[in-house]
């Protein structure tokens, strides 16, 4: 067995035990790795770290060096008495032959005391008996070796009584270690309380938004019913739409083609009596002259009887069947599509709210978020990543499928741009302005700067629109999975005037330039207007 001076030797001053993996700190002293790790985790919080042996400090966390030779030396030891009972806690210090657990420390002593030990101790004031430490000489002044009793208030550092009436802390305020600790108690709980307080708040906040994402997968999973429910129908009706037109063009292909049949057989009929007759005359052109003069003049009669013989046939009637066929089913077919646009369209007007977040510092947006005012008076909101240092603004909802149309009402401004982009859309310079960049897409113009023509842009790159645009209204359209972004003029009747294709790689979001005036989103539920 080893000797008890050995196992002292071979023990981390911090658990008492021999050492597992014991490593060194910079000033010399070894540690178990585990143990020392703990108490510069505890201290890493002070931003100060220090050795638990001699209380040397680093302000940066020591790195911790493996005793290779220690580590060797303790390998032997546990192999020459491997069935010795380890004592979990701290250890008497006296009891060297068989290790006993301490019940009780002295810090006057430096030592810690099993049961049978305690009862021999010294009863006298000095010996101030605590709960097991493994770290006695922290509860004892580095300078005079005393216990420390006193916290000094102006360093923020415990001190004994030696140092508070003779040494650097001489004249500074102090307070017994009990009072000081009650009062840094107190505030700790004050801590603890408002902590308790903002968990409470962050829980209900956790609570609302998981009753406010509950109620949106609700809305979302109504909103995905309706959609189904919708396309059914059109699709019902689009079938039915298809078998009727079918239908009818078969009725008047059937129609068209008994008429015609009709009057082919007439002029069939009509063709061999001119053909019997070619041949009468034929004959009685070979005749003789005086029978040829004493037959009957037919010449008139044979001609005569042409156009009413167009007449009798119906040959015009025929053709011009043929053509109304062909008008109506085209007229039939356009009404149909016409429906069927209206219908995906219409039924789906995007509601967009204006994001102030991203708003531009010189643009004031309403109370609704409908509507984008270029102001002379900065509107102070604090700068943000997200914030556009120009004219612009974005909505706050994102569009990552479906197709969507929105409106918007341009008022007294002489330049403007509307449009979607990407959230990943510059904030700052010029090539943040819709349209400059490839995350972005816009119509744009203006009264004055551009005379009343429009134009698209998108990466730098302008096409112009060729006609004069007469109304103040755009409507934007968004079929995201065709990968479609279309602009028309809201007039009567609605008038076309591009659209993007591309494959969007991000969410898109509702965008708004203002240089002067406003701009307001109508809202995609109102009907058309002049």
């Amino acid at each position: 067995m080893a000797s008890a001076g050995l196992r002292k030797e071979l023990s981390c001053s911090i658990c008492m035990e021999i050492y597992t993996d014991p490593v060194t700190l910079r000033c010399g002293h070894n540690f178990c790795r585990d143990c020392i790790d703990g108490v510069q985790d505890t201290e890493g919080g002070y931003g100060e770290y220090s050795c638990p042996e001699c209380r040397a400090t680093f302000h940066k966390r020591p790195p911790l060096q493996r005793n290779i030779t220690l580590c060797n030396v303790v390998e032997n030891v546990r192999s020459i008495q491997p069935h010795q009972k380890e004592i979990t806690g701290i250890r008497c210090t006296y009891c060297v032959d068989s290790p006993v657990a301490a019940v009780k420390s002295c810090l006057h002593c430096e030592a810690s005391l099993c049961d049978n030990h305690l009862r021999v101790h010294s009863k006298g004031p000095e010996h101030v008996l605590t709960d097991p430490s493994t770290s006695l000489e922290t509860r004892k002044c580095s300078v005079h070796k005393k216990i420390l009793e006193y916290y000094c208030t102006e360093d923020s550092i415990c001190i004994c009584v030696s140092c508070s009436l003779a040494g650097e802390h001489q004249g500074h305020q102090v307070e017994m270690l009990e009072e000081a600790s009650e009062k840094k108690k107190k505030k700790l709980r004050n801590v603890l309380q408002k902590l308790t307080t903002r968990q409470k708040k962050t829980e209900e906040r956790v609570r609302s938004l998981e009753e406010r994402r509950r109620k949106a997968q609700q809305k979302a999973a109504g909103e995905a019913e309706r959609v189904t429910v919708l396309f059914i129908d059109i699709r019902r009706r689009v079938d039915d739409r298809e078998k009727r037109i079918l239908s009818e063009i078969s009725r008047q292909e059937k129609e068209a083609s008994l008429s015609l049949s009709d009057v082919i057989q007439k002029l069939e009929i009509r063709k061999d009596e001119l053909s019997r007759k070619m041949r009468d005359i034929e004959e009685l052109c070979m005749t003789d002259p005086l029978t040829v003069l004493q037959e009957p003049d037919r010449g008139d009669e044979d001609t005569e009887g042409h156009d009413g013989g167009d007449e009798d046939t119906g040959g015009h009637d025929g053709g011009d069947r043929g053509a109304e066929l062909i008008s109506h089913i085209s007229h039939t077919l356009s009404a149909m599509i016409r429906d069927i646009n209206v219908t995906f369209y219409v039924q789906d007007p995007a509601d967009i709210l204006l994001d102030v977040n991203t708003a531009a510092n010189n643009l004031l947006i309403s109370d609704d978020l409908k509507t984008a005012t270029r102001t002379e008076i900065t509107q102070n909101r604090p700068e943000t990543a997200e914030r556009f240092l120009y004219n612009q603004v974005m909505s706050g909802r994102r569009f990552t499928s479906g197709r969507h149309y929105w409106d918007v009402e341009i008022s007294r401004s002489r330049w403007w741009r509307v449009g979607m982009c990407y959230p990943s859309i510059d904030r700052r310079g010029r090539q943040s302005y819709i349209g400059n960049n490839n995350k972005s897409w816009c119509l744009y113009g203006g009264l004055w700067r551009y005379n009343n023509q429009f134009s698209v842009k998108h990466d730098s790159k302008v096409i112009p629109i060729h006609h004069q645009i007469s109304s103040d209204r755009v409507r934007i359209c968004l079929d995201y999975e065709a990968g479609q972004l279309s602009f028309y003029e809201l007039c009567v009747p609605i008038r076309h005037l591009h659209t993007f294709t591309a494959a969007f790689s991000e969410p898109l979001l509702a965008v708004l330039y203002v240089c002067n005036g406003s701009i307001k989103i109508s809202g995609g539920a109102e009907r058309n207007r002049k």
